[in-house]
């Protein structure tokens, strides 16, 4: 049986590449005959330039950034040639990939309070595109997913000559508590006129809007450190920049827009650059080959670090789950931890949904040796579905 291991990254304890050759080699301990391909994906988070790069190569370029607590950081984007354009790489011949999470990540973030969740900024993000756009490519694909900060990009547009301003004029601070007083938005125009001849993609891992319940702050401001207070303020802040930004760009419904939420509002500010949304998940899936490798595989394994209702708004499971059924391919899902009912598994397209913590004993057994805990994982359920025939 051929089986193809198509997982995201594991939140901060695995990367995509790291994970797959995990349940690879617990898989092989089980079932040494079955055959192991390893195809390691990304939704735009965490890994998207890694991943980007291992299937299509490309030159990767490293800058030192603004991190997102305003330190020094090491941030990544791609130069990639387009299929069928040879190798001669021009302005006309190019694509950028810029990963967000890699200059304003969580993961770049030791202790998560409400302090760190209202101060973190999107700067970083705004460094890597300019050097991005200076190279002149045809394309400028923005990941989104795995952030720290809850800025609205407000802090990417700056770092780019877009200013936020309070009443009096003043530009504002860094992070997203400060657009509590955000009045106006200096400079966008010039900005979209840089930008005019690029084609502009947000690969986004969610589709979640800008504000409220189902906003930026409500839903993914606990996991930066926000409490319940610092949620509300944040939220009220996205609030009133929202209204800013969408004036500011000729786009008064812009917050409501699928995707404006995601990396904590970077989804906005890109929106508002003139940029259209893709899910991520899908445009790796297509960069990277997904469907090829489905057309060859009797089994799919995919996976992330936590499965629950947000992996169906986009995520890469999501987006392995629903091909896989597309081309008759069972898909089963290793996580390290697991919050979803076998119903919502099923109607998604898993067959199977399997915990890293639940068969570790711990959520803390399960991270103080993620890899070995995974291939451990992998063993026991290759077991079961290892010995299905092909």
């Amino acid at each position: 049986m051929r089986v193809l291991f198509a997982p995201d990254s594991f939140g901060g304890s695995l990367t995509a590449a790291e994970a797959a050759t995990a349940m690879a080699e617990g898989w092989a301990r089980a079932v040494p005959g079955d055959t192991t391909v390893l195809l390691p994906l990304a939704d735009g988070g965490t890994g998207f330039v890694e991943v980007l790069h291992t299937a299509r190569g490309g030159t990767r370029h490293d800058l030192e950034v603004t991190g997102p607590l305003g330190g020094r950081t090491t941030a990544t984007w791609l130069e990639l040639d387009e299929p069928g354009d040879g190798a001669e790489r021009s302005s006309t011949t190019t694509t950028a990939y810029v990963e967000s999470a890699s200059a304003c990540g969580l993961h770049l973030v030791g202790e998560r309070t409400p302090a760190t969740a209202a101060a973190a900024t999107s700067r970083g993000v705004g460094e890597l595109v300019a050097a991005a756009i200076a190279t002149g490519p045809r394309g400028l694909v923005v990941g989104l997913g795995g952030s720290a900060c809850t800025d609205g990009g407000a802090g990417m547009l700056a770092a780019l000559g877009a200013v936020p301003r309070d009443g009096a004029g003043t530009a504002l601070a860094d992070g997203g508590g400060a657009l509590a007083t955000v009045a106006a938005l200096d400079g966008l125009g010039p900005v979209r006129e840089r930008l005019a001849g690029v084609d502009l993609v947000v690969a986004a891992d969610v589709d979640h809007v800008l504000t409220g319940p189902e906003g930026a702050a409500a839903v993914f401001g606990p996991q930066k450190g926000a409490d319940a207070d610092t949620v509300a303020a944040l939220d009220a802040a996205l609030t009133t920049w929202g209204a800013v930004l969408g004036e500011a760009c000729g786009r008064p419904d812009l917050a409501g827009q699928h995707g404006a939420g995601a990396a904590g509002g970077l989804g906005a500010a890109l929106l508002a650059l003139g940029a259209r949304r893709v899910p991520g998940g899908e445009l790796v899936r297509d960069v990277a080959g997904l469907d090829a490798a489905l057309d060859r595989a009797d089994l799919v394994v995919t996976g992330e670090g936590r499965l629950d209702g947000q992996s169906l708004h986009g995520k890469l499971v999501s987006v392995v789950a629903a091909r896989a059924r597309e081309h008759g391919v069972p898909c089963i899902a290793l996580a390290g931890q697991v919050d979803m009912s076998s119903g919502e598994a099923l109607e998604a397209g898993l067959e199977g949904t399997y915990s890293v913590a639940a068969d570790a004993g711990s959520v803390e057994a399960a991270l103080a040796e993620p890899g070995a805990r995974l291939a451990d994982l992998a063993e026991g359920v290759a077991r079961r579905w290892g010995a299905r025939p092909a």
